[in-house]
């Protein structure tokens, strides 16, 4: 299938019966990839990271959500269920890459690639960032749900951190929080962001191209 620039193109594989990915593909090249789970939402932001300037050319490819919120959890946590997040970071950080890498030649560096969740796929973004800093080497991540906390060792390798959450959603703006001093205790670079809003808000979308600008900007 042929895509132009500025296009969003989805495609579905054969994980958990035909999971689908949309990937937005900027209208020059890629100087910027990042990675996101809840892909029906974070896909469309696509085209907003060319409103800012200081924000390179930026794909973002980004892997559908189950329905069922229980079960998204599952896939995005690694706390609930072990055997569904294994199943699901291996898709993630696997066949989804190798699809960017082979469909739109995109397979830049650590330090030009993120990986960005909301809310539950917060927790996906943490997650995949400290289990894999060789791959991604910064974490987006806005209002990130309870379930995964900080880990006691968080190793020697760390991603960058940028942290959103909003002032009327306390629960998920302490984990940020949380988060952001938990990284920053062990010499991350880390920024943490709050802004007014409730959660799901249309803060999340608008900070993405600062967020950008902050890790990959000229």
């Amino acid at each position: 299938m042929s895509f132009s620039v500025g296009d969003f193109v989805t495609e579905s594989f054969e994980y958990d019966g035909g999971r689908q990915v949309t990937a937005y593909v900027p209208p020059e090249t890629p100087q910027a990839v990042v990675f996101a789970g809840d892909g029906q939402l974070i896909s469309q932001w696509g085209p907003f990271l060319n409103e800012v300037a200081d924000v390179p050319p930026t794909m973002i490819v980004a892997a559908h959500r189950l329905d069922d919120e229980m079960e998204r959890l599952n896939e995005y946590s690694p706390v609930f269920d072990a055997d569904r997040f294994a199943a699901h970071e291996k898709f993630f950080v696997e066949d989804v890459r190798e699809w960017a890498r082979s469909r739109f030649e995109v397979a830049l560096p650590a330090e030009r690639t993120a990986v960005l969740g909301v809310s539950a796929s917060g927790e996906l973004a943490l997650a995949m960032g400290l289990r894999h800093p060789d791959v991604y080497g910064a974490i987006f991540c806005a209002s990130p749900g309870g379930g995964y906390k900080p880990p006691g060792d968080m190793g020697s390798s760390l991603p960058r951190a940028y942290f959103v959450a909003g002032t009327e959603e306390p629960f998920f703006r302490e984990n940020a929080v949380a988060w952001a001093e938990a990284l920053r205790a062990a010499d991350a670079d880390v920024v943490m962001t709050e802004r007014t809003g409730e959660h799901g808000g249309i803060f999340w979308r608008d900070e993405l191209p600062l967020m950008v600008a902050w890790a990959f900007g000229q």
